[in-house]
């Protein structure tokens, strides 16, 4: 079973949360653990986890759907709003510069993959021995924990004092020799030895957020990485506004970041970097700005950075999320593809639909859910159906040398 899978799933029998008002498939941990077990508490909390709709309420959101998309927007304002993207995204972080979004402080219960093991073993010592910390056993950061240690006994039966590393993969002894002894595998160190010097180079673990806006996602991670050797975060975004946004920050250093503006859809223009040395891509309410034409292309682009067994880590809108139902008529650009009233544009996604786009990428699935959120506004009484689709897919392994059929192992959190 996938290293992460299996993690998740040990957790998750862990757990003994009621069932009442949530999925019927409820994802695993730790996305979030605050259950609404009685609806007349709903206004006690500003959001509820793992809601399940009612028949009833997933029909009225097609119908909702349905109509805000009987009205598309002229043929000549789409070629527009496709030709100036950039231009509308740079017009929004001229006018909120970074005051529109706040910082993703959730990223690394969301996605602790992010973190190389060392630096997730230094985190999980210090939330032990801080006394401000107090952890709940059903809540999230319970799980982390769980997690962290499911991690560690499975390393140290599966590779403890038997593995070795070999051009930044784990390999069993026996893998390790017949690499290193055959020319091939000499071959291939030679060659990354001949690239020349680019920003983080020197890194043994590396990063890229894709669309990285004005750092909401980066300044977190640096917060936590830049203290960590060996580390290194890539960010693009297409709006060159945003990218002086996050360089302009006081707490932006080249050193341990490189930020560079970058278009995705355009596969001619080359990365400041080789292709297969990033050990994690975040892809986090990015994708959903692309015409769905031009998706599959970033995504195939993508995949080719990682490393065999890197990660790509994806969170984006959901099909009949409250974004999705407000829209006006004549604002829908195609099938659940909107434009706002600034000019930028947005996708509400299947988890089908993200399947399938990562699936022809050559990725591997380790984790694909919707997350299905209520969010209050408890001063004006109103409820909101937040979805969103959150995924890890995984680059395959490396075949091994000596048999193309068995696969070699890359410790996931390295």
């Amino acid at each position: 079973m996938n290293f992460i899978t299996r993690l998740s799933v040990l957790c998750l029998r862990k757990s003994k949360m009621q069932q009442r008002h949530q999925s019927s498939r409820r994802p695993a941990v730790p996305l979030g653990s605050r259950i609404l077990t009685d609806p007349s508490k709903v206004f006690e909390h500003n959001m509820w986890d793992h809601m399940q709709w009612s028949q009833e309420e997933e029909e009225n959101a097609k119908e909702k759907a349905a109509e805000n998309s009987l009205v598309k927007v002229q043929w000549e304002d789409q070629d527009k709003y496709e030709r100036e993207a950039s231009k509308y995204w740079n017009e929004f972080y001229k006018t909120h510069k970074n005051n529109f979004f706040k910082d993703r402080n959730w990223l690394f219960l969301e996605f602790p993959e992010i973190l190389p093991e060392k630096r997730r073993e230094e985190l999980k010592t210090e939330e032990r021995s801080s006394e401000h910390t107090k952890i709940n056993s059903t809540n999230s950061f319970s799980h982390k924990n769980e997690m962290f240690e499911e991690g560690e006994k499975y390393w140290k039966k599966n590779y403890g004092g038997g593995s070795t590393s070999v051009q930044g993969y784990v390999y069993n002894k026996n893998q390790a020799k017949s690499l290193t002894d055959n020319p091939q595998g000499k071959n291939r160190g030679e060659e990354l030895g001949r690239l020349e010097s680019f920003p983080g180079s020197d890194a043994t673990y590396r990063i890229l957020e894709v669309g990285c806006g004005a750092g909401n996602s980066v300044f977190p991670i640096l917060k936590v990485l830049c203290n960590t050797p060996g580390t290194f975060l890539y960010c693009c975004d297409f709006a060159s506004g945003a990218v002086e946004l996050v360089k302009s920050h006081s707490s932006y250093n080249s050193a341990w970041c490189s930020a560079f503006v970058h278009d995705v859809c355009d596969d001619a223009l080359p990365y400041p970097f080789p292709d297969e040395i990033l050990d994690v891509i975040l892809l986090v309410f990015v994708l959903s700005t692309i015409h769905p034409d031009r998706m599959q292309g970033v995504v195939n682009r993508l995949a080719k950075l990682l490393k065999p067994g890197g990660m790509l880590l994806f969170r984006d809108y959901g099909r009949y999320d409250t974004a999705q139902l407000r829209f006006k008529k004549g604002r829908c650009l195609s099938e659940n593809f909107y434009v706002r009233g600034d000019g930028t544009r947005v996708y509400f996604f299947t988890k089908d639909e993200v399947w399938n786009m990562f699936n022809l990428a050559g990725l591997t699935e380790v984790q694909n859910l919707v997350d299905r959120r209520l969010q209050v506004n408890r001063k004006k009484k109103v409820k909101m159906q937040r979805v969103w689709i959150q995924s890890k897919f995984q680059k395959p392994l490396l075949l091994s040398l000596n048999n193309p059929e068995e696969t070699t192992e890359r410790h996931p959190y390295r």
